[in-house]
């Protein structure tokens, strides 16, 4: 029996290193959960009470202060006392443990040690977060899951939501306007910002939605849709115009809604409803910047009332914005800042300077702007991402290429709604 036993643990053992790198390759899944997993959660137990305590998370029986004579005296305490964990338990890419805080501690040196613990458990990334009083969650996870992720067909889902990417938690990543109406996003060149948009437009390119561009750099970017836009404005004179109108829309749409004695569009009936409009800014800094003169200060200042107006307004109306640039500061004009705060749903892409990252997630959450900091030229289509839950994770966008965006823009260019409002609208795509 004894001889049978040591056979078989031979035998497991050989085949672990023989066929491990195989099914790490293949089936990296798989190979977390029957190896990467027992190891990790055997290596997080057993180091624990010493991570802890050179961490300064642990505390002492007693106070660390002695009144000896005249002086106070200071020291290190012999005995301390480490939080309880629980076990550490599996996740797709990683694992989770729960941290039970002492009287007196507070997350902060947790969240201040992610990095140790990271280094001390050999995984990815370690993330820390506070879901209730007298409790830290500790996240580790052992790969970037954002390192390849499979990209599903587009197809029509749910109305005004879109699948654009894939979050680190495995789970897709959704921009959902009935639950977020606006989103800014921002990135560098070559960050994935313009990937975002072109997977944005193609995810709604077959729902009854009117999307409207606003490219003032001449359309090179949202030109390659223009067959699914309703409108597409290509310099700031035109943005005005097309800005005007969803304006004269909005209040047309809040007298319908006051007359039927409904607080949104979504409460009329379904054959009255109007249609839902989706207005994409791409490159914000081109509508604020002017040479001085009278007129182009006149045209930025309009362009600023108006997707303030919207902003403000278009939520329960149907009306949404994307606005997207490479930076975002106050310097472009009091402005940005003001519009800025209407738009809750933030992506943050790889930047150039710090003051966007900032200026793009700092009034929602301080540990998202140090990530995206972090993020590298060669991780294009990586993001820092908020929504509708008030925290922030990290996604990747799916690639799509322009050929696979103007594919899905023809494809879908008999659907583009021709809304009266923006009749005579310059730009926009035609009926096949």
């Amino acid at each position: 029996m004894g001889m049978l036993l040591f056979t078989c643990v031979l035998a497991l053992v050989i085949w672990a290193l023989v066929f491990r790198n195989e099914l790490q390759r293949r089936r990296p899944e798989r190979y977390w959960y029957l190896v990467g997993y027992p190891l990790t959660a055997l290596r997080v137990a057993f180091t624990w009470r010493r991570v802890a305590y050179l961490n300064g998370l642990t505390v002492s029986h007693k106070p660390n202060r002695r009144v000896l004579g005249d002086l106070e005296v200071k020291g290190e305490p012999l005995r301390t006392r480490t939080p309880r964990i629980s076990f550490p338990r599996a996740t797709p890419y990683g694992l989770e443990v729960q941290v039970r805080l002492h009287p007196g501690q507070t997350p902060a040196p947790f969240l201040a040690s992610s990095d140790a613990f990271a280094h001390a458990w050999r995984v990815h990334s370690v993330r820390v977060v506070s879901p209730e009083r007298g409790v830290v969650l500790i996240t580790a996870t052992a790969r970037d899951p954002l390192e390849n992720t499979a990209r599903p067909a587009p197809g029509a889902g749910e109305l005004l939501s879109a699948i654009v990417g894939a979050l680190e938690s495995g789970r897709s990543w959704v921009m959902d306007f009935r639950r977020v109406p606006h989103w800014l996003i921002v990135g560098a060149t070559q960050s994935g910002k313009s990937t975002l948009l072109a997977r944005l437009v193609t995810e709604l390119a077959p729902q009854p939605v009117a999307l409207v561009g606003i490219d003032c750099k001449g359309g090179m970017e949202l030109g390659l849709l223009e067959m699914r836009l309703s409108a597409l404005a290509t310099c700031r004179s035109e943005a005005v115009a097309v800005l005007a109108r969803l304006v004269t829309e909005m209040q047309d749409r809040m007298a319908k809604c006051r007359f039927a004695g409904a607080r949104s569009i979504w409460e009329l009936p379904e054959q009255a409803r109007p249609v839902p409009v989706v207005v994409i800014v791409d490159e914000l800094a081109e509508l604020y910047l002017t040479n001085g003169s009278k007129e182009q200060r006149a045209e930025a200042e309009e362009c600023t009332t108006y997707l303030l107006r919207v902003a403000q307004l278009g939520a329960a109306l149907g009306l949404h914005l994307v606005v997207a640039g490479q930076r975002v500061g106050s310097d472009l004009g009091p402005g940005v800042t003001a519009l800025r705060a209407q738009l809750s749903g933030r992506i943050c892409h790889r930047v150039n300077d710090p003051g966007t990252a900032e200026m793009t997630l700092g009034d929602l959450n301080k540990d998202a702007v140090v990530v995206a900091q972090s993020i590298g030229e060669a991780e294009q289509g990586v993001a820092v991402t908020t929504g509708d839950s008030g925290g922030w994770m990290r996604g990747r966008s799916h690639l799509t290429t322009p050929a696979e965006a103007r594919a899905a823009a023809a494809e879908y260019a008999r659907m583009t709604p021709r809304p009266k409002f923006l009749a005579g609208a310059p730009g926009g795509g035609t009926l096949l």
